[in-house]
This record gives C-alpha cells, sequence and structure tokens, in this order.
C-alpha cells in the first residue's frame, strides 16, 4: 500500500503551482480590452504628460507599461508628433523662499506641479532664487537647472539637475566645472552652453553634452559678464548685461556662434535697444520691456533696430516680476509672461498688415488668472517643452 504521504505531497504541489500561476494571468491581462498590446500601447503614447502618473495606477499592467524603458523610448522618439506644448514655470515663495515648479496646461488653464528638485545638500541657508539659470531642449521634453547660490554665504554652486517630462523626474547630472550665479545658459543644437557669472569675473565657457553626461570646454568670452538676460536665435546665443543704474555706461552684449565656436561683440543697436527680458519666436528675437507698461519690440537685424510690435502692452492683469519666453516651436508663434502669481499673459504674433519695409507684427493677449494658493509665488524663470 503507498504512503498516505504521497497524495498529500502531489496536491500540495499542485496548489503551490496554481498559486504560482496567478501572477502569469495578471500579466497576460491585455492593457484595453479588445485591443492587441501593441495598438493600445500606440494609444497610451498620446497620453499628455501630467496625466501619467495617474494612469500608472489604473492597473498594474498600465504600470508596468508606463514604466517600460520600451515605453519610454518610443515617447521620446514620437515626441515631435505626440507631445503638446507646456509652459513650465520655475517660481519661489517670497516669505521663505521655497522653490517650486509648476506646468500649465494653456489648453485648460490646469497647473500641474512638478516633483521637487534634488537640490544639493550641505549649508543651512536658503538657495537664492535669480541665481539659477535654466535651459530647455523642448522637443525632447528635457530642461536643465544650473548653478545658483546660497544666500547664506554667497557661495556660487556648481549644480546641475536635470528633468524629464516622459518620466516626470528628476536627476542629478554632471556638475558643472566651474560654480557658477547669475549667468546666462542656452540650448544650441542639443548641447547646453553655460558662459559668464556672478560679479562678471568669469570669461570661461563651458558645454555639455547631455548623452554622454559630460562638460567640455567652448571658447571664452572675451570679458566676462554677469547676466541680465540672455537668448539664442539659430545657432547663435546673446548674452546682455543689460542698461544698470544710475545708466552712467552703455551695457555690454556678446554673441556666441556654435558653428565657428568662436565669441563676437554684439551690434550696438541690439545692445543699446536691449531692455527687457527676451522671447524668441519664429526664429525673431522680441523684448517685453522693464520699463513702463511692458511693451512689445521685435529686433530687426537687417536694420540693427528694435520696432515697437502693434496690440498693446502686457495685460495690466500681469504684474511683475515678469518671466518670459517664446513658444519652443516654430509653429507655436505665442510670447509667454509669466507674472507675480503665475497669472499668465499668453500674447500671440501675427502679422498685422505688410508695410514699405515688408510685415508688421501684432500681438495679441489673453490672460491666464493663477490660482490663489499661487499668490505669494514669484517667477524668476519659464520655458516651453513639448511633453
Amino acid at each position: 500500500m503507498p504512503p498516505r504521504s504521497e497524495p498529500i505531497e502531489t496536491a500540495a504541489a499542485e496548489e503551490e503551482e496554481t498559486r504560482g500561476a496567478e501572477p502569469k494571468v495578471e500579466e497576460m491581462e491585455p492593457l484595453i480590452p479588445g485591443l492587441p498590446d501593441e495598438v493600445a500601447e500606440q494609444c497610451l503614447l498620446h497620453l499628455p504628460f501630467p496625466y501619467q502618473s495617474l494612469a500608472r495606477s489604473v492597473s498594474s499592467s498600465w504600470n508596468r507599461a508606463l514604466s517600460s524603458p520600451s515605453f519610454i523610448r518610443s515617447k521620446a522618439k514620437a515626441a515631435a508628433a505626440l507631445s503638446l506644448p507646456y509652459l513650465f514655470a520655475f517660481a519661489f515663495d517670497r516669505s521663505t523662499l521655497r522653490l517650486q515648479w509648476q506646468a500649465l496646461d494653456c489648453r485648460t488653464s490646469r497647473w500641474f506641479v512638478l516633483p521637487p528638485m534634488p537640490l544639493p545638500a550641505g549649508g543651512d541657508g536658503p538657495l537664492c532664487p535669480p541665481a539659477f539659470a535654466c535651459a530647455a531642449i523642448p522637443g525632447r521634453g528635457e530642461l536643465y537647472v544650473l548653478g545658483g547660490m546660497r544666500a547664506d554665504t554667497q557661495s556660487p554652486l556648481q549644480t546641475l539637475l536635470a528633468y524629464r517630462a516622459g518620466t516626470n523626474s528628476w536627476s542629478a547630472a554632471a556638475p558643472m566645472p566651474t560654480p557658477r550665479c547669475f549667468f546666462a545658459a542656452g540650448a544650441i543644437g542639443g548641447r547646453i552652453f553655460a558662459a559668464g557669472g556672478d560679479d562678471g569675473g568669469i570669461s570661461a565657457v563651458e558645454c555639455y553634452d547631455p548623452a554622454a553626461d559630460r562638460w567640455a570646454p567652448a571658447a571664452g568670452m572675451r570679458r566676462g559678464m554677469a547676466r541680465y538676460d540672455a537668448a539664442v536665435v539659430g545657432r547663435r546665443m546673446y548674452v546682455t548685461e543689460g542698461w544698470t543704474w544710475p545708466f552712467d555706461s552703455s551695457p555690454r552684449g556678446g554673441v556666441y556662434d556654435a558653428d565657428r565656436d568662436a565669441w563676437e561683440e554684439m551690434r550696438v543697436g541690439m545692445r543699446e535697444g536691449w531692455t527687457g527680458a527676451s522671447a524668441v519666436v519664429g526664429g525673431r528675437l522680441y523684448v517685453v520691456s522693464e520699463c513702463g507698461d511692458g511693451r512689445v519690440k521685435a529686433y530687426d537685424e537687417e536694420t540693427d533696430r528694435w520696432r515697437a510690435v502693434a496690440g498693446g502692452a502686457v495685460p495690466a492683469e500681469v504684474k511683475r516680476p515678469y518671466a518670459v519666453t517664446g513658444g519652443g516651436a516654430a509653429e507655436d508663434g505665442r510670447i509667454y509672461v509669466v507674472g507675480s502669481g503665475l497669472d499668465v499673459g499668453v500674447g500671440t504674433v501675427v502679422e498685422a498688415a505688410a508695410g514699405g519695409r515688408g510685415a508688421v507684427e501684432r500681438v495679441e493677449w489673453q490672460v491666464v488668472k493663477g490660482p490663489p494658493a499661487f499668490a505669494d509665488l514669484a517667477p524668476c524663470n519659464a520655458l516651453v517643452l513639448y511633453a
């Protein structure tokens, strides 16, 4: 007579095998019932980035699909075709100096808070918000926060933090070789350039390659400058110190040509008339004037002159200080002005008429009010990303 333990052990083994098979059934659960997973993944690629964290909670299969490296790679490849423009605002609380990033969906006027930045450890004092520089690679949904300064020690930092909208996450990248604050940064050809800084004593320029996570030297500035404003138009980065009180000396400005890896002096007309925060729209440079009621003017490279843009000033509801940026693609012909409390003036640039000197621009404004909870926030930078 066979021992009684054999069928019991067999039954136990079968029960264990059944329990072990349960996760396999869950793994085979379709992403969207009635659709092959390959088609369902194509549908999920159209999901705007702010909703991806919510989508991960729909089911374990959605969480695995949205978190998989293959999906993230596919999202990156499809970014240009499937992504939508979002306005990212870097702001701080006036009372606490606490830093935060918010992203605005201009279609729905809804704000989304980003995860906190992994700021560098060390030091108990607050960080100085305007001391950071920011740059973006809009088509790849990436933004970078560089440098900074601790307000208690006034020590510049080597910080480089990278945010990727595809994963809605921050990561620390290779630190800058030169600590910097109050400096210029811009993206040219998928690389990030850092120039000038502090009190104008830094002439070294450095270039960051995100793919290699590595810094390399670039052609140095002819003389160091502290940043007032900077803009990238095509393959050239323009840096100006701007007019400063008591206006007894002309502002300085430099132009970096990435193709030649060389600096040159900024033209006189551009330098003298650059009196505000810049936005690049459709390959053209605009400035929202810091003085007066915030009129917009455009730079004419042929004549080296600035001309007024019709359509009126920044709406009165948008209060200073301003953070200004332009649409991240040629088809996004808008100027974004982020004001106190994160009220946003969205100015659409259109051709108003054809005059003797060619097309004349006009800007048409609408206002997106910030939520009451943002009342104490002040902007210090703004960027557009496609995500």
